[in-house]
């Protein structure tokens, strides 16, 4: 009988630990940034000059907007999804929500990981126009 209350407080306390890893690990403050959805090659600078779709507009050669423009780049240049909000540029995790946003100001929601200067977004929306 010991035996069983031994594996049942140790699945307890298990549990437990798992659970206050996971709170701590989520219970970082969500934010809200303001900014455009990109492709990282735009807003890094791999072929842009002002980190922007500017000069690929300009050429049309990689659409005729800013949407057309992150949406090619992400399928046939191997760029991955962004957040530019101003000199800043954030990696974003969750290209199922954000997919449709592409070129567009947003408001998202997420928390941010400083050390892989990634935001886990957990909300977005259009950012209305003033």
């Amino acid at each position: 009988m010991n035996r069983i209350s031994f594996r049942r407080k140790m699945m307890i306390w298990c549990a437990a630990g798992f659970l206050a890893l996971v709170g701590a690990a989520y219970g970082q403050a969500s934010h809200v940034y303001h900014g455009e959805v990109s492709d990282s090659q735009c807003a890094m600078n791999v072929h842009s000059l002002t980190r922007s779709h500017q000069e690929m507009l300009k050429s049309k050669s990689m659409g005729g907007t800013s949407n057309t423009c992150s949406v090619y780049c992400i399928e046939h240049l191997g760029g991955y999804l962004v957040l530019s909000v101003g000199n800043d540029v954030y990696r974003l995790d969750r290209s199922d929500l954000v997919h449709g946003f592409e070129g567009r100001r947003v408001v998202l929601t997420g928390v941010l990981d400083p050390k892989l200067k990634q935001i886990h977004a957990l909300k977005i929306d259009l950012e209305e126009k003033p």
